[in-house]
């Protein structure tokens, strides 16, 4: 078990640390001003999670919540935006710790919570494991998603909170 807590806007340097390791992935991210501005805004509302040791952070997850149900419509889903685990620290069950911890403070049942990730045909879905990944924690492939920035394939996972 890894120490967890909700991100701080002074955890912006590791945020892009992070950040810089999955680029290829993801597209830009470490030079926008709109990622800062998303992680800075995120720690303060407290939607940002990070996972750390004495070395920097592990790990970090930017939540958004979901919203009452429209007049005869259901709720609007939790997001999880954005989730990466340092590659030091991958296979070590961080993923899983910030995970659970903003369900944890986050998400009362039931409830639907959505993350997109790689498409199935996407380099980074075998390479990074996440398909995988949210399939062990329950999550379940839904539809096809617009493509990344790099251009890659993206699809929509879902887990319902009972």
């Amino acid at each position: 078990m890894v120490p967890v807590r909700p991100a701080r806007p002074a955890d912006l340097p590791g945020f892009l640390a992070l950040a810089a390791e999955v680029e290829h992935w993801f597209g830009p991210m470490v030079a926008e001003p709109g990622f800062h501005r998303a992680v800075r805004d995120s720690a303060e509302r407290g939607l940002a999670t990070v996972a750390e040791d004495g070395a920097g952070l592990l790990g970090g997850l930017l939540f958004g919540p979901g919203g009452p149900a429209g007049p005869g419509g259901p709720a609007r889903p939790h997001h999880l935006h954005w989730l990466v685990v340092a590659g030091r620290a991958r296979g070590t069950g961080v993923g899983r710790e910030l995970v659970e911890d903003v369900l944890r403070r986050h998400v009362r049942g039931p409830a639907t919570v959505e993350v997109v990730t790689f498409g199935p045909d996407h380099p980074g879905a075998a390479a990074s494991g996440a398909r995988a990944f949210y399939e062990r924690l329950g999550f379940t492939p839904a539809e096809a998603a617009a493509p990344g920035p790099e251009g890659g394939s993206r699809q929509v996972y879902r887990l319902a909170v009972a």
